[in-house]
């Protein structure tokens, strides 16, 4: 679906440069998007290796499976369904995890089976509570160390990187808090539905 948004996209742009008579304009804007894109790849690899290997470390070292264990009985209430039948409970409270540290490429595999399991559980076609919870805190979780945009803003050479990092905990808890809030309450008005 993706694929054809961004197809039409392109064509619609070609069309319009050709009748604006901006091709030159398109094409030079297309080469230099085309450089910067792949040297804006380039910059943040070092950054991100760096982050994404100081959080294997801390997954060697447990602090995940420490960080789980602290989630546990906040999870059981934000995820009520899924912990009172025990379904997916690791991978919701790894995934969450995951996202807190910053490692999003490593809980979407877990999002990804949690969702799986749960949509095992109903059967029904259509996304449950606990299923739309996960994705919300998968899109807006709060986020302890924010590893994509330190790394955005140190490939840019920005002059403030890492002092965002309390600004980030307030948005992110507060997003996170309201998301969580009206999931809940959206979800026992279906379920009365």
């Amino acid at each position: 679906m993706l694929g054809k948004c961004f197809g039409a996209l392109c064509v619609i742009s070609v069309i319009f440069a050709i009748f604006t008579g901006n091709i030159s304009s398109l094409s030079e804007a297309i080469a230099t998007g085309t450089d910067k894109s792949v040297k804006l790849v380039i910059s943040l690899v070092g950054i991100m290796a760096f982050w994404n290997g100081l959080l294997n470390v801390f997954k060697d070292a447990g602090v995940i499976k420490m960080l789980s264990r602290l989630l546990k009985p906040i999870l059981k209430r934000i995820f009520p369904r899924a912990f009172k039948e025990n379904v997916a409970t690791e991978e919701i409270t790894a995934c969450i995890s995951a996202n807190m540290l910053g490692i999003a490429n490593a809980s979407t595999p877990l999002a990804i089976s949690a969702m799986k399991k749960l949509s095992e559980r109903d059967n029904s076609g259509v996304a449950s509570a606990d299923m739309i919870t996960l994705a919300m805190l998968g899109c807006c979780s709060f986020n302890l160390i924010p590893t994509t945009i330190i790394a955005i803003r140190a490939s840019a050479n920005a002059s403030i990187t890492y002092e965002l990092i309390p600004t980030i905990w307030l948005c992110s808890g507060i997003c996170s808090i309201i998301g969580v809030v009206l999931c809940l309450i959206l979800g026992k008005i279906n379920a009365k539905n």
